[in-house]
């Protein structure tokens, strides 16, 4: 009788598919580490050790070749891979900031799809470089002050993309700045984008008969709808650059001494261009949200920078200034 059908047998006999799908996912995981150890993979599975043992001996059952050691763990044979895929060490590296920014700026549902990934990408490395993989781990440290898992819908953005994927229609009850309570809203997600350190969801939305764009903090509850989508959506590029969305034009003034040090974050309040003058650099910004977006991110310089256009701009800040003074 061929292996590949004992295989099959001793996964499937008297068991469910989420045994089988357990097997497979411990087979991943002994291929992505030198060393595993069984009270580890009963706190992933949520199992008991029992069952761990009770899976691993199916595993060697079947064929596959597990060394194992009293108070050590579990490791595979030297050179038993699946599937025959390899990585650089240069690729291995980068895939640690990867994980490390998918854990702390998503949500917790997409962290944990993207920790299943890695493990699925860490078994196709040689054991030298898991070693490796395995040092830079505990030497990188991504500290986020905002925490993302604390919103009041925490799986907003995998279930944003299970909408886009499927083309079904997204419920939600959002809270607009200026509402009191949340709103029913039906919309059709055409994609997701962080800007000024929060993620936004931008969709047509059925209330407003228009697109629009959600802040993902904002969302209070969100469910995937029945319906597919009424309408054929663009790329999320084409909506966000275009130049017919809906913003306004402002420009400032800073010193050359200056303008070096607001650099890296101006693309992300709509910076479009600058020029040289004799008085300093004029930079012209092209805003989405010029009263609370870019007039709190001007704050910042306001005693640094001159605003040349619009007045109104000028009016907000020091609304905002003179609030800021009243609390201190």
């Amino acid at each position: 009788m061929p292996k590949r059908i004992f295989v099959q047998t001793a996964f499937m006999f008297d068991e469910s598919p989420k045994r089988f799908d357990r097997i497979v996912a411990i087979l991943i995981q002994l291929q992505s580490k030198k060393i595993v150890k069984a009270q580890e993979l009963a706190d992933r599975f949520e199992v008991s050790l029992r069952t761990i043992y009770r899976d691993i001996r199916s595993l060697e059952a079947s064929g596959v070749p597990i060394y194992s050691e009293a108070g050590i763990g579990y490791s595979l044979i030297d050179g038993y891979r699946l599937p025959p895929v390899m990585f650089t060490r240069e690729e291995a590296s980068s895939f640690i900031a990867a994980e490390k920014l998918m854990q702390q700026f998503t949500d917790k549902e997409l962290g944990e799809h993207y920790e299943s990934a890695m493990f699925k990408l860490k078994s196709v490395l040689r054991s030298e470089e898991k070693d490796m993989v395995s040092e830079i781990e505990s030497k990188v440290l991504i500290r986020n002050p905002k925490e993302i898992h604390g919103h009041i819908a925490p799986n907003a953005m995998a279930t944003v993309f299970r909408s886009i994927g499927e083309k079904l229609q997204l419920n939600l009850f959002y809270e607009a700045i200026s509402a009191d309570e949340p709103s029913h809203r039906i919309i059709e997600p055409v994609g997701i984008f962080h800007e000024n350190g929060n993620w936004y969801v931008y969709g047509y939305c059925h209330l407003r008969q228009d697109y629009r764009q959600f802040r993902t903090d904002r969302i209070h509850k969100i469910t995937l709808g029945e319906q597919k989508f009424s309408k054929s959506h663009d790329a999320l590029e084409t909506y966000l650059d275009s130049p017919g969305h809906e913003t306004t034009l402002i420009r400032i003034l800073v010193g050359k001494d200056v303008a070096k040090y607001i650099k890296d974050d101006r693309r992300s309040f709509g910076f479009s261009s600058q020029k040289e003058t004799a008085q300093g650099i004029e930079m012209t910004f092209l805003s989405r949200n010029p009263k609370n977006g870019f007039a709190r991110w001007f704050m910042m310089y306001a005693d640094l920078a001159t605003i040349l256009e619009p007045d109104w701009i000028k009016e907000r800040i020091a609304e905002l200034l003179e609030s800021a003074k009243a609390r201190l």
